[in-house]
């Protein structure tokens, strides 16, 4: 209809018109041209042991988390993402790799990263990309803190990587980075004075925006691994006080019975509703001090002009029970332990307000960030491309992600976005609704309507055991477990 009617103008007005259109067309395609052959960048926001629902896109009332919110709006937010295996070191790991902890081969805390291993960051830097690295890292051994491990694995700046500890103050000196506070002559946990140019977070926040200041016009790969929310449960003022007045909810788990335990769970301490309420003022300024570093970086972003050409992502490596089934920490496969917060901003893709409800785990990670990416990844990962699932392409997807504790008490978990099966060494199996039973205290093995999502989970497990070769399928208990799901 346009070109009818530019031609059918009279022929005084058809050249200039002609020309005029011709401009325009030329100009935008251009444009376009500029924009999209324009490498994306990479930059990945890490927490450490954050509970997802002290987020504001994640439901939270309590903590004002509205930068961190605005990637969620502007992007798209996983509702079951999970970590591989919740816990520090395997969990990160899987994410860098794509492979699972087994296979890496940090299957607990403290385990080396192979040397074979190709990490998303050096796929990048082999495409030209200036990559870098600032925060906890906890794939190179025991030592801490550790400073610039020699291993880079691909972070090729990463002068601000410490391998180990949960330290609250930095500070610069001649002869690099160490830890600001000291208790009798070594490294401390303490606060101490920290400030906003030395708390933890703050300190490599600062260092983030140094490396996105510095290269930009450039494509980059920037990985920030922030130590908190993990404890000690401290922050710096005015972050310490904020939160002292709030209600602390009290999750009903906690006075669950013994019969809503299973012995996988069953070895921590109890934790009571007053330490709870003790405890979670403090991790709630944690998590309000790191989305205002969050608006920081993004507002470096915004003034470097790569807001629109940076892939964002916010995750963590697991979870903190934060007193859920009158426990602390991680290493269950409960959803307050095993599932993460994920979140992902690449507005040439992937549309603002995208919702993924099918499960997904760190391991899935690496292929999908490099696809939306348009990078060919090494053939080495064992996760799943799910970027059709955030650009929204149709695609067949099976709704299982798989779980593997550390060695010692042994389980696997098998989880979609509803339904959750854990298979272990000491108990007998269980089957969690996640819709209906959302505190997770309800063993629905033996519910006749669940007998084939039961079979379904299980087949799961047994055909990820076989492909994976994860020794937990070899446990006599798990191998009795899972025949007789499926021979019933």
């Amino acid at each position: 209809m346009f070109f009818r009617l530019l031609f059918d103008a009279k022929p005084s007005k058809n050249l200039t018109m002609y020309l005029r259109v011709s401009f325009i067309f030329c100009s935008t395609f251009i444009f376009s041209s500029l924009v999209f052959s324009k490498p994306l960048n990479l930059l990945v926001i890490q927490t450490d042991e954050h509970h997802f629902k002290t987020l504001g896109c994640y439901g939270n009332r309590i903590v004002q988390t509205p930068n961190i919110d605005w990637i969620a709006r502007s992007g798209a937010i996983a509702t079951s993402f999970y970590a591989t295996s919740p816990v520090c070191s395997p969990s990160r790991a899987a994410l860098v790799s794509g492979r699972y902890p087994q296979n890496t081969p940090v299957v607990t805390n403290n385990v080396p990263l192979d040397d074979s291993i190709i990490t998303f960051a050096e796929i990048l830097r082999r495409k030209g990309y200036s990559t870098g690295y600032a925060g906890k890292w906890h794939l190179d051994g025991s030592e801490k803190p550790q400073w610039g491990p020699k291993r880079k694995f691909g972070f090729e700046d990463n002068r601000f990587m410490f391998n180990r500890g949960h330290w609250k103050k930095f500070e610069d000196t001649a002869s690099g980075p160490r830890v600001g506070s000291s208790k009798k002559g070594k490294p401390s946990y303490d606060v101490g004075d920290a400030d906003e140019y030395t708390f933890a977070t703050d300190w490599l926040s600062d260092k983030a925006i140094d490396f996105l200041n510095t290269h930009k016009g450039k494509p980059l790969c920037y990985m920030l691994s922030l130590p908190d929310p993990h404890g000690p449960n401290t922050v710096r003022a005015p972050y310490d006080t904020w939160y002292d007045a709030v209600d602390v909810p009290i999750p009903p788990s906690v006075n669950k019975t013994a019969a809503q335990t299973p012995r996988w769970a069953v070895r921590a301490p109890k934790i009571t509703a007053d330490t709870i309420r003790t405890l979670m003022p403090k991790y709630y300024g944690m998590v309000r001090c790191i989305d205002d570093n969050v608006g920081r970086i993004l507002g470096a972003l915004r003034r470097n002009g790569q807001i629109d050409n940076t892939l964002i992502v916010l995750t963590s490596d697991h979870g903190d029970l934060c007193g859920e089934h009158g426990r602390l920490n991680k290493g269950v496969p409960y959803e307050g332990s095993a599932r993460i917060p994920f979140l992902l901003r690449c507005p040439q893709k992937v549309q603002a307000g995208t919702i993924v409800k099918e499960s997904l785990s760190c391991v899935d990670f690496l292929p999908t960030i490099l696809s939306l990416m348009d990078v060919k990844t090494a053939g080495k990962e064992q996760g799943r491309d799910a970027s059709p699932l955030f650009t929204g392409q149709k695609q067949e997807w099976e709704d299982l992600a798989f779980i593997r504790s550390t060695p010692g008490n042994i389980w696997l978990c098998a989880v979609s976005d509803r339904y959750k099966l854990v298979v272990s060494s000491e108990d007998d199996p269980w089957l969690f609704d996640l819709d209906k039973d959302p505190d997770e205290l309800v063993n629905r093995v033996g519910d006749p309507a669940l007998n084939e999502t039961l079979r379904t989970f299980a087949e799961g497990i047994q055909r990820y055991c076989e492909k994976y070769d994860d020794p937990h399928g070899q446990n006599p208990k798990i191998q009795e477990s899972l025949t007789e799901i499926l021979e019933n």
